[in-house]
């Protein structure tokens, strides 16, 4: 322990004489470590926003929906009365269904006219917003369809001012609606971008009556147990009964394709990562490099520790010793450099995509297993060539 200490110093003494040198070397680690840093950082906190964002949600189940493909979607529009045939028909495969709209209606309320998006709810919630006032829609709800409605935060704004819109009367395509409740706004900025809280929702039984035609699509909830193909065999094959055996249907399982896309962004955060790792590649071949100049200008130094009885092994750890801190150093500095700029970007990633945390354990631990991977690989090679030079020719040089 006491001679690798020993060699510990001599590096930071090698280093320092030559620190100039040194630090244009580690400029490519600091670069290096920085970028993959950052990336990791930032990228698993958007994935971590991302992920969080839909996951309030919860599982919005299969959507059945009219293949716009077919030679003819309006004889296969799905019908109000077709969420009762199914549920009835394949309640062994379906537990849940509820039929689903969106349209834009001309809304007034408080003086304010404005043209804003209206969607379909059910009594039986899945998803965890946030409201800040009020109730959800319940059964009683929809089998009256009442008309009640409730509000996105930002449509409250917009109408009545912060707080002013429970109990209050809005008209939706004419007809009179009291809001019994207001959600949150969204939390994250592409989501509330995307038409996050910024809409009116009433019961779907309410939605039917102001819009009597076809409806956009089915809400499923399969029973315990059973898969998208069971679903949609068991469903299209209904619905092919109803409307003839040429309908086709678009059968989408949403949560599934959630998950894909949450794991697609997460592929994309490990090439840009990768990318990153092209830097510290450069980075150690600057180490290797740098190393081998060092070999060379201490050639007779190394003849005179061979000849004094110096072993192969301690001259190989002697210049390995040397590279592995040269490169914890540059990485060192690097990591410090990453998370500063991940703090940084870390405000506007959750402010776009939603709070997440930022796995600092895997960021620091990443740091210094490249930081020493790079300086054993990158110094293995010079530390080998000066253990093996002859002490005789060494000393000649």
């Amino acid at each position: 322990m006491t001679r690798f200490w020993a060699y510990a110093r001599e590096a930071f003494e090698a280093i320092w004489r030559n620190r100039a040198r040194s630090m244009l070397t580690m400029l490519g680690m600091i670069i290096g470590t920085a970028s993959v840093i950052a990336v990791l950082g930032i990228g698993k906190a958007a994935s971590g926003g991302i992920s969080g964002t839909l996951n309030s949600l919860g599982n919005p189940g299969f959507f059945v929906s009219v293949d716009p493909e077919q030679d003819d979607p309006a004889a296969a529009a799905i019908q109000y009365r077709d969420a009762a045939l199914v549920a009835a028909d394949d309640a062994d495969i379906v537990a849940h269904v509820f039929p689903t709209y969106q349209r834009n209606f001309h809304i007034v309320a408080n003086g304010t006219d404005y043209i804003g998006t209206a969607v379909s709810q059910t009594d039986y919630i899945v998803d965890s917003l946030q409201l800040r006032e009020g109730r959800r829609i319940d059964s009683s709800d929809v089998a009256t369809a009442a008309r009640v409605c409730l509000l996105g935060e930002p449509m409250e704004r917009r109408f009545f001012g912060s707080g002013q819109a429970l109990g209050a009367t809005v008209r939706i395509d004419g007809t009179r609606f009291r809001v019994i409740g207001v959600y949150s706004d969204a939390t994250s900025s592409i989501f509330s971008s995307a038409g996050g809280t910024d809409y009116a929702e009433m019961p779907y039984s309410t939605f039917h009556e102001l819009v009597p035609g076809p409806v956009d699509s089915l809400n499923l909830y399969a029973q315990p147990g059973k898969t998208l193909d069971d679903v949609r065999t068991a469903v299209v094959a209904t619905l092919r009964h109803a409307h003839g055996p040429h309908a086709a249907y678009q059968v989408q399982d949403a949560l599934a394709f959630e998950g894909a896309f949450i794991k697609t962004i997460g592929v994309v955060g490990i090439g840009l990562t990768a990318i990153g790792g092209v830097a510290l590649l450069v980075a150690g071949i600057g180490v290797m490099n740098i190393m081998l100049v060092s070999v060379t200008e201490r050639t007779r130094e190394i003849g005179i520790r061979k000849a004094i009885g110096g072993s192969r092994r301690d001259i190989v750890l002697q210049f390995l010793m040397e590279a592995v801190i040269l490169s914890l150093i540059g990485g060192g500095l690097g990591m410090l450099l990453g998370i500063a700029i991940v703090l940084l970007a870390y405000g506007v990633v959750s402010g776009l995509l939603g709070p997440a945390p930022i796995p600092w354990l895997i960021i620091v631990a990443t740091a210094a297993g490249f930081s020493t991977f790079v300086g054993v690989i990158f110094g293995t090679y010079p530390a080998m060539r000066a253990g093996k030079m002859d002490p005789i020719q060494a000393l000649r040089s």
